[in-house]
Parts: C-alpha cells; structure tokens; sequence
C-alpha cells in the first residue's frame, strides 16, 4: 500500500498504487491486470505496462496502448496483438493461433504475425492482412486464401 507523503503534488501518484488494477480495452475485453509499471531511465517517464494474464503468460504493451488508468483499470487505446490468441477468417471460420509478432526494430511498430495452423505448419502475413482485432485476430481473406500464401 502507498503512502501519499506531505508536499506531494496532487497530479502525482506512486507508480505500485497501479498494479493489479485491471486491463481492459473499449469494448470492455479484459486482458489481465497491471503487473509493472516501465519507466525509461533515461526519461523518468512510463514507456509501457507489463500484463499478468494468468499462469506465466505475461506480455508488455507500450505507451502508445495505454489511455488512462481510472481508479479500478487500465484503459487501453486500441486491442493488443498477443501470442496464443485465435486466428479467424471473414467468415468467422479458425485458421490457427497466433505463434509470434513480428515488430520494427527501431518503431516496435507491428510489421507481421506468425500464425501457427497445427504443430508443425506455420505462415507470415504481414499487418495490412489483419482486418479487426479484439479476442481473436480477424484476417481480410478467407481460409482458402490463407491456405494458399507460401
């Protein structure tokens, strides 16, 4: 628990009163709760949040992701892309989970995901591929089409 000390000023809040608060995005999709704040040290501003989404499935989101935090969540800007998360057609029909993420080095900006379709197959599509995101990753071609990229 935290302490606000005399002289604080008002807009100024302990970054630990922040943790386990609740992460959610602006269609009320829950994604874990708040596990570490990051601060650049260079900085001394927040540069991004660690999630806690269960049993060792933790993952990092940026500062551009975050909103605002409220007095109970995390509210984000925009869904994150995760590891694990389903991966569906137009027609609403699964092709696979996401495998990994592949950003920008210098940007971290989103380049293309790895969509794992079994064990053992795997294909890259790049982001403009991607038509929605929320739960589940929605591509902007069919399944057969999918089945057809190298």
């Amino acid at each position: 628990m935290s302490v606000k000390l005399e002289g604080t000023p008002e807009n100024m809040i302990p970054a630990d009163s922040f943790t386990g608060k609740k992460v959610i995005d602006r269609e009320g999709i829950e994604y874990g709760k708040v596990k570490h704040i990051q601060i650049n040290p260079n900085t001394l501003c927040v540069c991004g949040v660690t999630i806690h989404q269960g049993f060792r499935r933790d993952f990092f989101l940026s500062e551009d992701y975050i909103d605002k935090f409220t007095e109970k969540t995390l509210l984000l800007s925009r869904p994150p892309i995760r590891v694990g998360i389903p991966v569906i057609d137009t027609d609403r029909r699964k092709i696979g989970k996401v495998k990994s993420i592949h950003r920008h080095p210098d940007t971290k900006e989103l380049e293309s995901i790895e969509i794992t379709d079994g064990l053992v197959h795997s294909k890259t599509i790049s982001k403009s591929e991607i038509w929605g995101l929320g739960e589940k990753v929605i591509l902007g071609i069919t399944k057969d089409q999918f089945k057809e990229l190298k």
